[in-house]
């Protein structure tokens, strides 16, 4: 099979792709078309895992119940979260919204399956989080799948990992990575939200790179 040419129009619009992909916070409530999220999970698993594992797990989350759960647990990690901030950021912080919980229709935790026998255990004798490097690679695929067709990805880490894992009814095993908030974003944006709200500022590439 002849590869495909990857020509300068299209690597210009790949890394357009980068730098448009933000961290959505604020979703519109429309939900997405039929078959849309099963089909950027799918484009999903084209990504690289160590070993041809495939460790990925991921769970839908349709059910009322369980997505009150979730928003109760983050806001129990959200309030402490906002505790341990100075005075001055925790204005900024209490300023931003984090999770678009109550408002992206389509909802999706992430999880690592490290007892997978997929792979035979190749790559990760020595460094067994390869597991969850592989799902994290999953996720950016996603992530980048979603925002080539317009849709907008909001991974929210302020959360508790074993309610997580209760509320959603999974092996106990697997490894909670992600709870993901997909949707329709409100505004697009190149700036992220935190570097828009004086939160941080992006670093020169120049001062990340040691050489030897």
């Amino acid at each position: 099979m002849i590869p495909p040419a990857f020509g300068a129009e299209f690597r210009a619009s790949l890394l357009d792709l980068f730098a448009w992909r933000r961290d959505v916070r604020r979703f519109r409530r429309e939900p997405l078309p039929i078959g849309t999220l099963d089909h950027l999970i799918e484009t999903s698993c084209l990504a690289p895992s160590v070993g041809l594992s495939e460790p990925w797990r991921f769970v839908t989350v349709d059910c009322a119940s369980r997505r009150a759960a979730i928003r109760a647990n983050f806001q129990r990690c959200n309030a402490a979260a906002l505790s341990d901030q100075s005075e001055t950021k925790q204005g900024q912080y209490a300023r931003l919204k984090l999770a678009g919980l109550d408002d992206a229709p389509c909802h999706l935790a992430v999880f690592a399956d490290r007892s997978t026998r997929q792979g035979h255990g190749l790559g990760r004798h020595t460094m067994p989080e390869m597991i969850e490097y592989s799902v994290v690679m999953a996720i950016h695929t996603l992530w980048l799948a979603a925002r080539a067709e317009g849709i907008g990805l909001g991974w929210v880490s302020i959360l508790e990992p074993e309610p997580v894992k209760a509320a959603l009814d999974v092996p106990s095993d697997w490894i909670f990575l992600g709870y993901l908030c997909i949707g329709y974003p409100q505004a697009e944006e190149i700036t992220p939200t935190l570097e828009h709200e004086g939160w941080e500022r992006r670093r020169p590439t120049s001062s990340v790179i040691v050489r030897r």
